[in-house]
């Protein structure tokens, strides 16, 4: 018989180097759709690659919202077009001025949403696909060739453990 998995731990990626022009605004959008952000983390480094330069600006900093409510995994694809949708609205002169990654903490694993197809994704709908991105095994997080190299640094490793720690106290309560 299938059985439904447990509601994941939502967590935003956002990524800007034009924080001033839209904070914190943008984290009140994201609360009155998603409910009360758990934890905002500080800014820090985000300079693994330069992908997002060009389009951005420099220098790129990066912020982690970790969500209270603990949400179905079946969400992530309507979690990401309304991201999309907020990178949209904030456009200016044709160009994001953030980048959102919304994704998904298990116990197993980090999922992340994407609108861009690759070998290893799985279509979810509307033009979002699942990427896997870390799986946690042997009390830590591991990567793949496919791995966004920021997502497989030891910094993001440590933070993204401290967020699954939060999320495996949320799941117990969830479950009492």
């Amino acid at each position: 018989m299938p059985k439904i998995p447990d509601p994941g731990l939502l967590v935003i990626s956002i990524l800007s180097a034009r924080w001033v022009e839209f904070w914190p605004d943008l984290l009140q959008e994201l609360e009155a759709q998603f409910g009360p952000a758990d934890g905002v983390s500080k800014e820090f480094s985000f300079d693994q690659t330069g992908y997002y330069d060009e389009e951005l600006g420099t220098p790129i900093t990066r912020r982690i919202l970790e969500f209270k409510s603990l949400r179905p995994l079946e969400e992530l694809a309507d979690i990401k077009l309304f991201t999309n949708s907020l990178e949209g609205r904030y456009e200016l002169n044709g160009k994001r001025v953030f980048n959102l990654d919304p994704g998904f903490i298990t116990m197993q694993s980090l999922v992340l949403a994407t609108g861009k197809n690759f070998s290893h994704r799985i279509y979810l709908k509307d033009g979002i696909w699942a990427d896997l991105t870390l799986i946690w095994q042997k009390k830590q997080w591991v990567d793949f060739p496919w791995t966004f190299p920021d997502y497989a640094g030891g910094d993001m490793k440590s933070r993204l453990t401290k967020l699954r720690l939060s999320y495996k106290t949320k799941l117990n309560k969830h479950k009492e």
